[in-house]
């Protein structure tokens, strides 16, 4: 079944959580003591009271039936005597999702019916344990999981994947353990993460802004993904409730509504065990999202703490300048990223907490010039490989038949919880995505471009074959793909499909036969050379034509019957991946700079936005984009900031559905290869160029990287109208 044998997987014989102990007995003075854990769906393991890792919310969420991660610590430190209590809590996480208690996901009444929904992956929650010692005298010793360990029902007597616990009494009473039935142990392989663990990166005191009725709102100063931890008391047997929010309403209240969509209601509730003592309450198993808190209760409130939690904890990059909107900007993406990256990559952390993947690849420069992107690509490659169609992948239609979505494709989540496979009438398909799919082709491409790790490209080419594959199969006969979502986000809901997918069906052909160049598979280069030649030719034989002016364009070919239509991203899209002929180049430039300049602003959606930042840079157009992005009105980055946002908004408007979405954090990537000027001229920064740029509204600034070689710095000043720029670069690396 597993790559690697643990213990026995024992459970308590239930779907709520519970808690696992062993007193052991040591047998001599120890050298070297490792422990191997896991527990599904979240664990947290102690020795004698005391938690061994500074990791929370292990293990990382993944796909229970392909992969099951494990945690390893070197527990030594802690057997300092000759007895020791081991405890494992275990609670739902995604393994068995708590429904009855708090929000959970479900899609709103104007979306059809999904008859998909979430299942379990075992009727129980379990764990798993091994504990190695190597005494002095040299013998071996394992402790094991098993039916000798006494289990009991957790003090946490509800904990949902969304946000919402229930603390109530220590009632449970210890009985030995089962091992679990075959049917609740996963299939998967255990294996140790491949991404950092998630930690606390910071701790925000709240503060009480407002008392009304009985209702006290706290704010934390900044949303985040966050451990609620606070300080209480009160008379015993009575509950206080947290509830958190991203935003306040007219009254100033916590608001949990997500606009347009459906109430968050999350809930993290504590029951009081003594009269007038100071008691403690900690989440346990989950997490909330949010920057405010209503509390409600007959109990004071000593304390409120919210510590902020991600995976994306490890630098890689920094900016910073005397224009401190820019420095806001920034923050305020890098915040986001951090509130989403929880061992997967969540498009948000309120509504859905899923594993979209898209920005895999569209923030993949982006999120790796700010943080070390590495390991945490690996394992996001790893769930796209998990959750890759075989042929006999079947779903459910409205009708209750079955469904085929077809080999080769990778859903637009992974791991993918809730498979949505049925598009939706009007909107398209929100599973079967090109721009989504497509990380496991693009978002491999990035992680070379930044680390030039080979084996990257060797662990995911063979899915990229086959998704390249699946996606042949939806071409249609125009040439063209258009059943997903083209520019999804687009504020003005230019979509434009036919353009938006087929230019990422080329990218996908010529990034794979970069691939092939680099594994030294000739054929396959060759083919896929040729395949992307065609797309290209029919792409520009249908697409690109001569405006009034008889200067070239491309057309938006949704909008064909009214005339010619452009937009930012479809005239962005093939200036970046080389689609627009030479003799047409600077025409298709001018159109994306005469369509910014006449906006005024950047008119695209998460899809296309980072491939009209880019072509708009290298076409000269650093400054119009300064302007566009500090514009006081949406679609703008600083517009975000004078709503009083701290994270970065879902789509171009206040109030947005979800108030910390990382998706359309592009331009971070452009402070870095914009502003700062660092260009990658071969993979893992062995050759690079520098070519900085400082807007009209700035008068210095510092941009740092951190490669594999050492730090890059470039820096930037103006002085008496005149600018002068400066860096500094590893030996290792050759500069242009």
């Amino acid at each position: 079944m597993n790559n690697m044998k643990l213990g026995y997987w024992i459970t308590n014989n239930t779907d709520k959580p519970f808690v696992a102990k062993k007193e052991i007995k040591l047998k001599g003075s120890v050298r070297a003591a490792t422990v191997a854990i896991t527990g599904l769906g979240q664990f947290n393991f102690y020795i004698d009271g005391k938690r061994v890792s500074d990791s929370v919310l292990a293990p990382g969420w993944t796909d229970y039936r392909k992969t099951v991660q494990y945690e390893q610590y070197d527990v030594l430190s802690f057997l300092d005597k000759e007895e020791h209590v081991l405890s494992i809590e275990v609670g739902n996480g995604w393994y068995n999702w708590d429904m009855e208690f708090g929000y959970s996901f479900h899609f709103p009444e104007f979306m059809p019916p999904n008859p998909n929904p979430y299942k379990p992956f075992g009727k129980c929650l379990i764990c798993n344990m091994k504990l190695s010692l190597e005494y002095e005298d040299g013998s071996i010793e394992e402790i094991i999981t098993d039916d000798s360990w006494p289990v009991k029902a957790h003090r946490v007597k509800h904990t949902n994947v969304y946000g919402s616990e229930y603390i109530g009494d220590d009632d449970g009473i210890w009985e030995n353990a089962a091992i679990a039935d075959a049917s609740d142990i996963p299939s998967g392989k255990l294996m140790l993460p491949e991404q950092p663990m998630i930690k606390v990166i910071k701790t925000y005191e709240a503060k009480l802004i407002s008392e009304k009725d009985g209702l006290r709102v706290y704010d934390i100063g900044q949303n985040v993904s966050g451990l609620l931890e606070a300080k209480v008391k009160g008379k015993a047997r009575t509950e206080i409730s947290f509830r958190p929010a991203e935003k306040l309403d007219e009254n100033g209240l916590p608001d949990q509504m997500a606009k347009n969509w459906m109430l968050i209601d999350n809930i993290i509730t504590y029951k009081i065990q003594k009269d007038n003592e100071i008691e403690e309450v900690r989440q346990s198993f989950t997490y909330f999202s949010g920057r405010y808190f209503a509390v409600e209760g007959d109990a004071t409130v000593v304390e409120l703490k919210a510590n902020a939690i991600t995976s994306a904890w490890k630098q890689s990059g920094n900016f910073h300048c005397n224009d401190e909107r820019y420095n806001r900007i920034y923050d305020m993406i890098e915040k986001t990223v951090e509130a989403n990256m929880l061992s997967v990559h969540t498009d948000c952390p309120t509504i859905e907490r899923f594993a979209w993947q898209e920005p895999n690849h569209l923030m993949g420069a982006a999120i790796m010039f700010m943080k070390d992107g590495k390991d945490l690509w690996r394992k996001f490659l790893h769930d796209m490989r998990d959750s890759q169609h075989g042929a006999g992948d079947s779903f459910k239609d409205f009708e209750g038949n079955s469904v085929y979505p077809g080999k080769g494709l990778v859903p637009s989540q992974a791991p993918c919880y809730i498979p949505n496979v049925l598009p939706v009438p009007g909107m398209g398909s929100f599973y079967d995505i090109i721009a989504w799919g497509s990380s496991i082709i693009l978002g491999t491409r990035w992680h070379y471009i930044f680390y030039g790790d080979k084996n990257i490209i060797e662990e995911n080419y063979d899915a990229g074959m086959r998704y390249l594959d699946h996606l042949k199969t939806k071409v249609n006969e125009d040439g063209f793909i258009n059943h997903g979502l083209g520019d999804w986000g687009n504020p003005k809901g230019e979509l434009a499909r036919e353009n938006v997918e087929t230019a990422f069906l080329y990218a996908d052909a010529i990034t794979l036969a970069w691939f092939a160049d680099i594994l030294g598979k000739e054929l396959d280069k060759q083919e896929l050379e040729k395949y992307a030649n065609t797309i290209k030719e029919n792409y520009n034989d249908k697409l690109l034509v001569k405006d009034a002016n008889g200067k070239y364009c491309y057309r938006s070919y949704e909008k064909r019957e009214d005339g010619i239509v452009t937009t930012q991203a479809i005239e962005a899209l093939p200036l970046y991946w080389g689609i627009v002929p030479k003799d047409a180049e600077a025409d298709v430039a001018d159109c994306l700079r005469d369509n910014i300049e006449s906006a005024g602003a950047l008119i695209a959606g998460e899809v296309g936005l980072p491939y009209v930042i880019q072509a708009a840079a290298k076409y000269g157009m650093n400054q119009l984009i300064a302007e566009c992005i500090t514009r006081k009105q949406h679609p703008s980055y600083y517009a975000f900031i004078l709503d009083g946002e701290t994270t970065l908004g879902e789509y171009w408007e206040t109030n947005p559905r979800s108030h910390c979405h990382d998706m359309m954090g592009h331009i971070v990537e452009w402070f870095y290869s914009g502003i700062g000027g660092i260009e990658i001229v071969e993979p893992g920064f062995k050759k690079i160029k520098i070519h900085p740029f400082m807007p009209d509204s700035m008068n210095e600034f510092n941009v740092t990287y951190e490669t594999c070689y050492g730090k890059i710095v470039v820096k930037g000043q103006r002085i008496a109208g005149k600018e002068e720029f400066s860096f500094t670069v590893p030996k290792e690396i050759e500069v242009e």
